[in-house]
């Protein structure tokens, strides 16, 4: 592979990390996920090819930094999720102590009808 042809590649996927530091600061999971694939195929292309290490310090750099932003991420999504799970638990009952510090559970009452009116 040519000097060009990677100078080349290494842009595209620079200008790639770019964007897809952008959407994951912007919380846009579709582009985050149309990244993964052309990501792939760019660095599967570099991999190829004998690529300096003074031409891929950069891209480390914006890969390291986009790869925190994502773990981040994913554990807000995780949080998210668990807070999530923990209302619809409390919609369907409740857990709580008495005095004498026995636990007692509270059922939930979930309504689900529709009244009609003319």
């Amino acid at each position: 592979m040519s000097k060009e042809t990677n100078a080349r590649i290494i842009a595209q996927l620079d200008a790639l990390l770019e964007t897809e530091r952008a959407a994951l600061l912007r919380g846009d999971l579709q582009v985050i996920a149309d990244t993964v694939a052309k990501k792939e195929q760019l660095i599967g292309t570099l991999n190829t090819g004998v690529a300096r290490q003074a031409d891929l310090s950069g891209l480390h750099h914006k890969l390291r930094r986009n790869q925190a932003l994502l773990d981040g991420a994913l554990q807000g999504i995780r949080a998210v999720s668990a807070r999530i799970a923990a209302y619809r638990q409390v919609r369907k009952s409740m857990d709580t102590y008495d005095r004498e510090g026995r636990k007692l559970t509270i059922p939930g009452d979930i309504s689900r009808k529709v009244e009609k009116r003319a």
